[in-house]
């Protein structure tokens, strides 16, 4: 009885101390593993496909592009790193120590803090090129642009290393036995985060895209009326005005599915109740959460027809070809 006691557990020679395997059914094991496996692989790939598009095609090389590429770069982090840690952990104990639990955790927010920062910064190239096209390429610079994405990665990093600081000083310190990975962050810490990460980020988003759209419909319908009267001499800047609100909306798609994939994990802070979570046994909200970088290139894949032609070109090796990178897919 010892024995098949001690064999449920994570370390059998620490009986007071350890804490039990987890197990599934063997049906339920197998759906657990085989779905967010296959999520992990496309996530990864899709967000690839997305970054060497950009990075290759001499075309795609626009500022908003540039900042699609960092929002890619967080999310092929997402399925190469989080999720996978999360797999193979669904039926095993946590035996890499308390402090690589805790920098798993420290990651974990920063990559999910590093993509609600590049969509503020991508709702403000929108808010701009759109509002006040004149200025736009006075405004809205590379070098600013990449200093700005560089910017909020670093303040990501200073940030979640202030709010798991004590997680950091003292590693396992939320854990109840030896094989858990557990890092619980009190109702007071959490709903500043709450306001920090989700709340103010996605305020200042609406209120952007809430005046995006508005202009960007009255400038389409300006420059239609106008058209009727100079047609060809206007067709291209329709046509302009119509890509810059279809960018719009596909951008408003995205931070609708984020607010989808993300309030789930805040209910706890919502609720002010302390916010725990167990890499050895993830829960449907850290999933919910993760799952949204997969769904994002999903929606490039529909929106954007460049993100089409992109990974055509790729599929079939045409990106090897001399030359391809000038290759037209706008």
């Amino acid at each position: 009885m010892e024995t098949v006691e001690g064999a449920d557990l994570c370390a059998p020679q620490l009986l007071n101390t350890s804490c039990k395997k987890p197990k599934q059914p063997p049906t339920e094991a197998m759906v657990i593993y085989t779905v967010p496996s296959f999520i992990s692989v496309l996530t990864v790939l899709l967000n690839l496909l997305v970054i060497i598009a950009i990075s290759h095609f001499r075309q795609l090389h626009s500022l908003t592009n540039l900042l699609l590429l960092s929002l890619a770069g967080s999310d092929l982090l997402v399925g190469l790193l989080l999720m996978a840690v999360e797999i193979i952990y669904i039926e095993a104990c946590w035996f890499l120590g308390d402090l690589v639990c805790t920098l798993y955790y420290v990651l974990d927010y920063l990559i999910a803090s590093a993509s609600v920062a590049n969509m503020v910064l991508i709702s403000l190239d929108r808010f701009v090129a759109i509002c006040d096209p004149v200025k736009y390429h006075l405004r809205v610079t590379q070098r600013r642009v990449q200093l700005a994405v560089i910017v909020c990665w670093i303040c990501c990093i200073f940030y979640f290393a202030l709010l798991l600081h004590d997680h950091l000083l003292h590693p396992g310190k939320s854990n109840t036995c030896f094989g858990q990975c557990v890092v619980v962050i009190d109702h007071i810490a959490g709903i500043v985060d709450l306001v920090i990460t989700f709340i103010i980020p996605i305020s200042v988003i609406v209120v952007l895209y809430l005046r995006v759209f508005v202009v960007a419909v009255i400038q389409v319908r300006a420059i239609c009326s106008h058209v009727m009267a100079a047609k060809l001499q206007h067709s291209r800047n329709v046509f302009a005005k119509k890509s810059e609100l279809k960018a719009a909306w596909t951008l408003g798609i995205v931070v609708i599915v984020f607010l989808i994939c993300f309030c789930p994990y805040h209910i706890p802070a919502f609720a002010g109740q302390d916010t725990a979570i167990d890499a050895s046994s993830a829960a449907f909200e850290i999933w919910l959460a993760h799952f949204n970088s997969y769904l994002n290139p999903i929606i490039y894949v529909f929106c954007y027809p460049w993100f089409r032609k992109s990974v055509k070109l790729i599929a079939t090796l045409q990106i090897l070809k001399p030359d391809s990178r000038y290759a037209k897919v706008l």
